[in-house]
């Protein structure tokens, strides 16, 4: 169709007379005239409609599902990463309490000990080829950490100081098989040489081949010279065996160490060494031993085994017994003997 001036007059000759269908259909209400053809339309187009809805339906539907389904995934993730939030938090707060323990622990020892330690958080692990045994500290020359110095948790020795950067450190572990370091036995004084061989028990040399040493005996560091790389009396472990004599001038004790090599976490370094020598001070209490409970018993003889065996009772042990009653009885033994005296 062309776009001429008759078809635009009567475009608008339409849109009048929609307009006042319109107008006259929202006036009348229910008793519009143009009811019955409106009713008629649905008549006619409503299946159309419900047709056309059936078939669109589903895919509104889809599209609805998909949208929602949006909002749920993205619900969901949510709630998965406040829950690993949570999980995370309260794993923090464990090993927070660990890391409190083994501080307030370390610190008793360096205070029985008399040590001025500069506290470390073990940051790194060396590579273990070749039996090297090493961890990286998170304190440096920029702490006051020097070359040969100390180290030690709450439990005993955990190794020296070997490199010094700005701010880290590394630490060569007492179990590493270039470690050495003197000893001294508790309470008896002989003195050693425990060198580390990796996951195995110190091993430890004593000078008097001769010396009494038995499992449980414990043993601490007997010092350097100007206290490098080792100050005398930190931890070291407990005699697990003990090689016979071989008629050597040495013996090989096989020694457990206190601290747990694959387990480090906190660690102090002693920049000061203490006044004088803490001997035995700083190693724990030896649990005591629970108490021993004895229990006797003595079989009790049948009532009538005594008469037969011709025994007779102990009036002494029941006088003994029974000091009032027999008291009792003696009262009533010399008024019977008065009332028998007759003047």
């Amino acid at each position: 169709m062309r776009d001429t001036r008759e078809s635009r007059l009567l475009l608008v000759l339409l849109i009048a007379i929609a307009f006042a269908l319109i107008t006259v259909d929202i006036r009348g209400g229910q008793e519009s005239p143009v009811d019955g053809a409106r009713q008629a339309a649905a008549a006619v187009f409503g299946p159309v409609e419900n047709g056309v809805a059936a078939a669109v339906d589903p895919i509104g539907n889809a599209i609805g599902a998909v949208r929602d389904s949006g909002e749920r995934y993205t619900r969901i993730a949510a709630l998965e990463k406040e829950n690993a939030e949570l999980k995370a938090k309260l794993g923090s707060d464990d090993r927070n309490r660990n890391r409190l323990r083994e501080l307030d622990t370390m610190l008793k020892t360096a205070g029985a000990g008399q040590y001025g330690i500069k506290g470390a958080q073990v940051i790194a692990i060396g590579a273990a080829q070749g039996f090297s045994w090493t961890v990286t500290i998170d304190v440096g020359a920029r702490d006051g950490i020097k070359r040969d110095m100390t180290v030690l948790n709450g439990s005993g020795l955990v190794g020296r100081v070997t490199t010094v950067g700005p701010s880290t450190s590394t630490v060569l572990l007492a179990n590493d098989p270039d470690f050495t370091v003197g000893t001294r036995m508790e309470k008896s004084d002989e003195l050693g040489f425990a060198t580390g061989q990796g996951d195995r028990p110190l091993l430890v040399q004593l000078l008097n081949g001769k010396a009494k040493v038995k499992p449980g005996d414990r043993l601490v560091t007997f010092g350097s010279r100007a206290d490098k790389p080792f100050v005398p009396g930190v931890p070291v472990g407990e005699v697990v065996r003990v090689d016979p004599a071989g008629g050597g001038l040495t013996r090989n004790i096989y020694v457990r160490p206190y601290v747990g090599f694959t387990k480090l976490d906190i660690v102090g370094v002693v920049v000061q060494a203490p006044r004088s020598d803490p001997r035995d001070a700083v190693l724990p209490q030896k649990p005591k031993p629970a108490p021993t409970v004895t229990v006797t018993v003595t079989p009790t003889p049948p009532d009538g085994q005594q008469a037969a065996d011709g025994q007779k009772p102990n009036t002494e042990q029941q006088n003994q017994q029974n000091p009032a009653r027999n008291q009792q009885d003696q009262g009533q033994g010399q008024g019977q003997d008065q009332g028998a005296v007759t003047p």
